[in-house]
Order: structure tokens, then C-alpha cells, then sequence
């Protein structure tokens, strides 16, 4: 299922991304002390475009989750707070 890059942007914010600009839209999670940790995805395209299923697929292979936990980040069912668990649990952060 497609997502609009603008709302894909807004749940990387509310979930604990720090947008970081550079030739792309660059996000980083920054974990609970504040700090940058290594899980980073891009988001290339702008406005209210629909983001497709290959360049989700990646954004998720990025974020370190598998694409469905990726989709319930988006739409809001995975909480900040479960998704760094699933971090801490992978071993990642």
C-alpha cells in the first residue's frame, strides 16, 4: 500500500527522526539520551506524492524493520516507544 511522502515524513518526526537535509530528505532516529544512532532511511521524493512499494521496502531495510512493522510506524500502531524496543531487541541500538 502506498503512502504519501508527506505523511510518511510526519510519522518519522513523531516517532523520534530528526530530519537532517542534505541532497535528499535524510532522517535519523535519535535515541531517548538525545543522541544520533545509525538507523537513518532518505525520503527523495517531495509534496504529496505516493511513495511505492520498492522505495518502501528500502525505507523499511533502513529503519531496520521488516515492511508491515514499517507500514504500522507510518500509520501510527507501532509507538516510538515500541519501536526502539524492537531496536534494543534486534540488537541495533
Amino acid at each position: 500500500m502506498p503512502h504519501k511522502a508527506r505523511t510518511i515524513e510526519s510519522a518519522l518526526l513523531a516517532k523520534g527522526f530528526r530530519r537532517h537535509d542534505s541532497r535528499h530528505r535524510q532522517f535519523v532516529f535519535i535515541d531517548d539520551d538525545g543522541r544520533p544512532t545509525n538507523v537513518r532511511t532518505l525520503l527523495s521524493h517531495g509534496g504529496n506524492r505516493d511513495v511505492g512499494a520498492p522505495l518502501l521496502a528500502e525505507m523499511a531495510r533502513q529503519c531496520r524493520l521488516r515492511r508491515r512493522e514499517f507500514d504500522d510506524l507510518i500509520r501510527c500502531p507501532l509507538t516510538r516507544e515500541r519501536y526502539r524496543e524492537l531496536l534494543v531487541e534486534r540488537g541495533i541500538v
